[in-house]
């Protein structure tokens, strides 16, 4: 007859030998999760318009992507003038998000274009409003825009990129860094 401690033992024993041969393995990793997307139609480029195919980037509480240049235009028509280029005109196309859930502005007055010899245009103010473009736009919560940056350079200038600038965060006061991307 067996004592109890060796009773127990033997349970112990045959128990951990038990486990030990139902296990399953170690653990999967689970699969990364996929965020849905929206399916948007591709558009063409305008005419005379070079796609632009930039990454996304963050200033402030805008997110700003640019999707189109044109350049060397000597002039332009709107609605109700035709004007002529003191050098030439620079379009950039760009795509404005706030992606936050608090408003935000977006000031086209702030944003430069930026010369291969580091010289710094702001817009054309004339240019932007024949052609209708906003010199400010407010930003509601996850409101997505597209719009023309109209720029008048010196004719030589060759154009390297755009520093786009974005509304500081909520409660943040002064004006944000801005944000280069390259327009070659």
């Amino acid at each position: 007859m067996r004592t109890p401690p060796t009773r127990l033992a033997g349970a112990v024993l045959a128990g951990a030998l038990l486990t030990g041969c139902t296990g399953t393995g170690p653990p999967e990793s689970a699969a990364p999760s996929v965020t849905p997307t929206y399916d948007l139609a591709p558009r063409p480029v305008r005419p005379g318009e070079r796609a632009i195919h930039a990454r996304p980037v963050t200033d402030g509480d805008n997110r700003f992507q640019v999707i189109g240049l044109q350049a060397g235009m000597s002039s332009l028509f709107g609605t109700h003038a035709e004007w002529q280029a003191k050098g030439q005109y620079v379009v950039v196309r760009i795509v404005v998000e706030n992606p936050g859930r608090a408003n935000s502005r977006f000031d086209a007055k702030r944003q430069k274009l930026i010369a291969a010899d580091g010289t710094a245009y702001g817009i054309d103010r004339s240019a932007q409003a024949i052609k209708r473009q906003p010199d400010t736009l407010p930003l509601g919560a996850e409101i997505r825009i597209e719009l023309d940056l109209w720029f008048d350079i010196p004719k030589e200038a060759k154009i390297a990129a755009i520093q786009l600038f974005g509304d500081p965060p909520l409660g943040v006061g002064g004006s944000t860094q801005g944000v280069k991307v390259p327009l070659t």
